[in-house]
């Protein structure tokens, strides 16, 4: 790959946890960082692995294989997984109907925003919304 040191690998087929992928605790690679800044950006304008493609000067299975090599993923399930992460930060601070929060957050619906939190999280933003603050839940 793109730089000094080895990532964290996974065996062929499994993938990285949902936390690694949020906030990976070892180094990735100069242009991995570079594109998450970019996604980071703006969480309702989902970008392409054309776009960020374009952006890193390489070719889409370039931008994919650097994605897997150093998250376990590819960079739309990384990009999912943040916009998830940012709607229940959201959720959990402010009192913006879950409407609101899926659009802030990328999804063009409701209810395809609630089925992804449901799966990501195993309880649907409702239930998110009404946990005890300080409460650990992932």
């Amino acid at each position: 790959m793109w730089g000094a040191g080895r990532s964290r690998s996974y065996p062929r087929g499994r993938r990285a946890p949902a936390a690694a992928l949020a906030a990976p605790a070892w180094q990735a690679q100069p242009t991995v960082v570079k594109l998450i800044e970019l996604m980071q950006r703006d969480l309702a304008a989902p970008l392409t692995t054309t776009d960020l493609a374009a952006a890193a000067g390489l070719s889409r299975r370039q931008v994919k294989r650097q994605f897997r090599h150093d998250l376990g993923g590819s960079p739309c399930r990384y990009f999912r997984e943040s916009r998830l992460e940012h709607a229940r930060l959201l959720l959990a601070q402010s009192s913006l109907p879950v409407l609101e929060i899926a659009i802030l957050c990328g999804f063009v619906s409701a209810s395809h925003f609630s089925r992804c939190f449901r799966e990501t999280h195993q309880i649907t933003p409702d239930e998110a919304r009404n946990l005890p603050t300080g409460g650990s839940w992932a």
